[in-house]
């Protein structure tokens, strides 16, 4: 029995030395380091991820300025990390992850 992977609508981009987001859940802010990056979301590594469905409010500096948003958890794995999907996020901050996401992307 084989299983199908599930389609992505965006490349990811592995970050072998991370990058670090500020977040906030429940009005609990943490620090974190980022292992994936994709303009959908990213892969944030903590210990003690929010559950599956709850909301976090994301900040990070790229090359270019500073990127706010906000989130759903998507993929909660305990011990590990979480999976977001960006729900919110201004024009200026999305351009800026665009271009990044071109540099990172380039073969």
């Amino acid at each position: 029995m084989t299983t199908a992977k599930k389609a992505r609508r965006y490349s990811r981009v592995e970050l072998p030395n991370g990058m670090l987001v500020a977040w906030e859940h429940s009005g609990t802010r943490r620090m974190s380091r980022v292992s994936v990056v994709a303009l959908g979301g990213l892969f944030i590594t903590t210990p003690e991820p929010p559950p599956n469905g709850d909301m976090v409010r994301l900040i990070f500096e790229i090359p270019g300025g500073e990127v706010r948003a906000r989130a759903m958890v998507r993929d909660c794995q305990p011990g590990k990390g979480m999976g977001i999907e960006f729900t919110a996020m201004n024009q200026e901050a999305r351009a800026l992850l665009h271009r990044l996401m071109k540099v990172l992307t380039r073969v």
